[in-house]
């Protein structure tokens, strides 16, 4: 959940290969961010990266597929959760970098879009929840080691923790369009905190 990166147009090893997906999936968030989900063509991604239509459409075969490597793309750049020792610590840098994702003209205008998209088509749907069920997978992990050193009681559930810390932030986002301040994600870590030690994450 915490950010990832501002583009994902990293070049990794792996030659030509790597460099016409990195190309592509650049081309699909400037598209995404400029025209949303529904104005995103084939055609346009292809000649913005500088790629050769056939070979967009024979790897990624529609704009659904470019989005859904797109999202794959930034969970793989996503930081690993954080291990202060303090869960409190820990949650707070999740919100803090949710808040930092969310704010950046560049990564939150890509979940804006896709967020809208999803409410509208099953494919953005299926890969915006892919994307943010690794993030939430991931941050699980600092709640599961709270409740090894004992600071959360046995039983919490993990995830609906990291939910529930961020679930605050995307309501503004989304919903009553409010600002996504760091005030905001420091009272969303107290509450969700004060929760999940009075032990409302025990299924």
């Amino acid at each position: 959940m915490e950010q990832a990166s501002r583009s994902a147009g990293t070049v990794r090893p792996g030659g030509r290969t790597a460099r016409v997906r990195a190309a592509v999936l650049e081309a699909t968030q400037d598209e995404l961010v400029e025209h949303g989900f529904h104005g995103l063509t084939m055609d346009q991604v292809a000649a913005r990266a500088g790629v050769g239509k056939t070979t967009v459409y024979r790897r990624w075969g529609s704009p659904a597929g470019l989005v859904t490597d797109l999202m794959t793309e930034l969970a793989d750049q996503s930081s690993p959760h954080a291990d202060t020792g303090s869960i409190e610590s820990d949650l707070r840098v999740n919100a803090l970098a949710v808040c930092e994702a969310v704010n950046d003209g560049r990564l939150g205008a890509t979940f804006q879009a896709m967020i809208a998209a999803a409410t509208c088509d099953r494919q953005a749907a299926d890969a915006l929840r892919a994307f943010y069920l690794r993030r939430i997978e991931e941050w699980a992990g600092a709640v599961e080691l709270a409740v090894q050193r004992g600071d959360l009681p046995r039983g919490t559930d993990a995830m609906e923790v990291i939910r529930a810390v961020s679930a605050p932030l995307y309501y503004r986002l989304v919903v009553t369009r409010e600002p996504v301040t760091p005030e905001v994600a420091e009272r969303s870590v107290q509450r969700a905190l004060a929760a999940a030690r009075a032990g409302a994450f025990i299924p």
